[in-house]
């Protein structure tokens, strides 16, 4: 699977151009799912930001609300409930998942009972876009100062990639460079702060950053 990871979308032009790239056609004739999972699992999220990227609100612009070719939702709660003879099927013809944020680690428990998880390594040709959490989920480890669902056993993601994410560098007060440095003192690995104009693409295992904004490498 080929990958964007974002901390607030696509929010210019070089990083819509990097999706385009990765797409091999344009978003208005990519067949997209989004995914509000992550969204449940953090207390500042609810029925109401839900509605509003399902419906691709003006504050979606960025992320559902592009253009695409078709939208439906993939809600991975679900899945273990109704087979994957219904769903593997809805995910196989889209060209794109969109993974909205919320918590990181509530997604990767979800991603894992649905059977997603492992449904991805065969998907080559299909495209990730993360936000925030749909972007974290991807990592070995989240730090624990972004884990807020009460049940996570730890802030592990999935490890897709080898490299851990700071979203939103600067976008609140608590997510400062040095905010930053002190969660990547706390991993042990790779890491990269990245703000809202900022996105990481991943194929082949290759992480290449694709920004307009501010972007600090940390970390082993």
């Amino acid at each position: 699977m080929k990958l964007l990871l974002t901390s607030g979308g696509v929010t210019n032009p070089t990083i819509h151009a990097a999706l385009v790239e990765l797409l091999g056609k344009p978003v208005a004739q990519a067949r997209a799912l989004v995914v509000p999972t992550a969204q449940w699992g953090h207390p500042l999220c609810g029925p109401e930001s839900v509605r509003g990227l399902v419906a691709a609100d003006p504050g979606f612009r960025h992320f559902s609300g592009l253009g695409w070719a078709s939208l439906g939702v993939l809600e991975l709660t679900a899945l273990p409930t109704i087979g994957a003879d219904r769903w593997v099927p809805w995910v196989r013809e889209a060209d794109v998942l969109l993974v909205d944020g919320g918590d990181a680690t509530y997604l990767a428990h979800w991603m894992r009972a649905s059977g997603l998880a492992d449904l991805l390594p065969s998907l080559p040709d299909h495209v990730w876009v993360g936000v925030s959490a749909g972007s974290m989920v991807m990592t070995p480890r989240i730090g624990s100062s972004f884990v807020e669902w009460a049940d996570a056993p730890d802030d592990r993601g999935l490890g897709v990639v080898d490299f851990s994410i700071f979203p939103h560098l600067d976008a609140f007060p608590t997510n400062t460079l040095a905010d930053a440095e002190r969660w990547a003192a706390g991993l042990d690995g790779p890491a990269y702060a990245i703000d809202e104009q900022t996105a990481i693409r991943v194929v082949d295992g290759t992480a290449t950053v694709v920004s307009e904004g501010r972007w600090v490498e940390l970390g082993a």
